[in-house]
């Protein structure tokens, strides 16, 4: 898609979203580094929060809009339904409608599993 200045960009959601991500990280900050540089660690997670926001405009100008959890919900789990066959139409009518056979497997030869795969025994000497 090409980039359309009117489409409108979900502040409200890019900022609560990058607000979840940076109290899940601050726990696992504080849980795995204890006492070395913990500073730069928050740093890090407060430079992210422009980038993200940024990223989250560019990409909403150019028309990416995830699906949230209650629309993936609300869509029906559809089974998928196995290929169909293709049909050949014949050279005289239009209308006429005629499947392909089906494959049928090669006869087994020597070098397939068919037959002639085992070691030859050995005779045994008396």
């Amino acid at each position: 898609m090409a980039w359309d200045s009117s489409r409108p960009v979900p502040w409200q959601r890019l900022t609560r979203e990058w607000l979840i991500y940076v109290a899940v990280m601050a726990v696992v900050l504080l849980v795995v580094i204890r006492s070395s540089n913990v500073i730069g660690a928050f740093a890090g997670l407060l430079v992210s929060g422009p980038l993200y926001l940024l990223m989250g405009f560019v990409l909403a100008k150019f028309g990416y809009q995830r699906k949230t959890l209650k629309q993936m919900r609300a869509e029906p789990a559809t089974p998928r339904e196995p290929r169909k066959k293709k049909k050949k139409k014949s050279k005289g009518d239009d209308d006429a409608v005629s499947e392909t056979p089906e494959k049928h497997r090669p006869a087994p030869t020597k070098r397939t599993s068919g037959g002639g795969n085992r070691p030859r025994s050995k005779t045994r000497r008396r």
